[in-house]
């Protein structure tokens, strides 16, 4: 029997009619932005309308409704792509997702976006802290903090000895003033001798720090500054003058006062601030 015999229905002739019915099948399906813009249109959407909802820009829209992908920036971006429009216009992505793997040939590597990781890895790194500079700089820091400490600090004890020396009678007053025999200053704490011994027809004023140190100062009836600064416990000035002597006691809980040879026996309390005026005869606050 020949394998040629039509009516046997085996010879290649009769398989010609089904390749051409697959080709015909395949250049009736609509291409990708077709099928997409037909199934906008249907959907009743316009091209604003499917930018709106999906934030791909209009022109890549209207590029990949005629079937233009290089807009899209690769192959992996137009799939993308693809895959939203087709959601919005409410198809089914993955058959036109196929065709367009069919169409150019597979899922390519995306190196479009290379150039985006790359910008990332030339960024310049981060240095961190110059600690160099830092030693340098506290190093500097220090060195003038110590001069500044050795020659100030000499500054300052000389001038606290300038206005301690200024605040004595002798200091404060010209030529004509009482010898410096008769100065009660000279005794480092009072003695009833001494107290006996305070002129009449004067104010003199004996500040002794006995219980921790206290700022004073103390002004003639002048109201020139006879002394201004700190005394440190143990210290002890004396003060006097024609007419009165005024003193602010900074802490004046710390304070023991003589005045006109009697001790005063006001309690002042510790931390206290206290201004005081006395003048000739019995002692008074001011």
């Amino acid at each position: 029997m020949s394998i040629g015999n039509p009516s046997d229905g085996n010879s290649p002739e009769d398989e010609r009619p089904f390749e051409n019915e697959q080709d015909d099948h395949e250049a009736e399906r609509p291409s990708i932005g077709r099928a997409l813009q037909q199934a906008r249109l249907a959907a009743g959407l316009t091209v604003d309308d499917i930018t709106n909802a999906t934030r791909v820009r209009i022109a890549i829209v209207h590029a990949i409704e005629q079937d233009d992908f290089a807009p899209c920036g690769g192959n992996v971006y137009a799939r993308g792509h693809i895959r939203t429009l087709a959601r919005a216009v409410h198809i089914d992505p993955e058959p036109l997702l196929a065709q367009y793997e069919a169409e150019h040939g597979g899922r390519p590597a995306p190196t479009p976006a290379a150039p985006l990781f790359e910008a990332e890895r030339i960024r310049p790194e981060r240095r961190g802290p110059n600690w160099t500079a830092a030693m340098v700089a506290a190093i500097v820091a220090v060195i003038g903090f110590v001069g500044f400490t050795l020659f100030g600090g000499d500054d300052g004890d000389g001038g606290r000895t300038q206005v301690a020396e200024g605040s004595t009678p002798t200091a404060s007053k010209p030529a004509t003033s009482t010898p410096k025999t008769e100065k009660p200053e000279t005794e480092p704490e009072p003695s009833d001798s001494a107290i006996a011994a305070a002129p009449r027809d004067k104010v003199t004023v004996q500040v002794s720090a006995v219980d921790g140190r206290s700022w004073i100062s103390a002004k003639d009836h002048n109201g020139r500054l006879l002394f201004d600064g700190l005394m440190e416990q143990g210290d002890s000035k004396t003060f006097q003058d024609q007419q009165k002597i005024d003193l602010v006691l900074g802490d004046a809980g710390a304070i023991q006062l003589y005045v006109n040879g009697k001790k005063i026996e006001d309690e002042f309390r510790a931390g206290a601030v206290e201004r005081l005026t006395y003048t000739k005869g019995d002692p008074e606050a001011g």
